[in-house]
């Protein structure tokens, strides 16, 4: 979010707030990465998902430091702005979009619900599972397959 938020800074003429958004950027992006890094050394079942290989996660270190680069070039040559001592705040509202979100609400309750009807619901009184019986193991009987092997009237040619 700071990676973005510093790319809007700077499009607004803001390089000094842009450079330390990206420095902010940089530090979560190194804290993130290392915290990849060992959630790819443990073990266990979800060792095959490697987070820090991702290509997300690729393009936004590029992106990161790309930016935070242009950002300083262009505040030593252009802007010469004071790089402010704390972070920008980011705007956790977002103000822009297409529609408002609805809020949730539960859907009103049916007339047919009444207590009556939920006491029907009595699990003691289902009938017994059947399946908790162990089945006989049955044969399986082998099927005889037929033989694969080319012959010169099948027809096939390799060119």
């Amino acid at each position: 979010a700071y990676c973005y938020h510093g790319q809007t800074l700077l499009t607004s003429d803001k390089c000094g707030e842009a450079i330390r958004s990206l420095q902010e950027s940089e530090k979560f992006f190194a804290k993130a990465e290392a915290l990849c890094k060992e959630y790819g050394e443990t073990k266990g079942p979800g060792t095959t998902a490697k987070p820090s290989g991702h290509l997300f996660f690729r393009k936004l270190g590029s992106l990161i430091k790309n930016t935070l680069e242009k950002c300083q070039r262009e505040n030593g040559f252009i802007y010469f702005q004071k790089v402010p001592a704390e972070a920008p705040q980011l705007e956790l509202k977002a103000n822009y979009g297409l529609v408002e979100p609805i809020p949730f609400e539960f859907p009103a309750l049916s007339a047919h619900w009444t207590p009556e009807t939920l006491a029907a619901f009595d699990l003691t009184k289902r009938p017994k599972d059947d399946t908790a019986k162990p089945k006989p193991d049955e044969e399986v009987k082998p099927l005889k397959e037929p033989d694969i092997k080319p012959q010169k009237d099948s027809g096939c040619q390799i060119s």
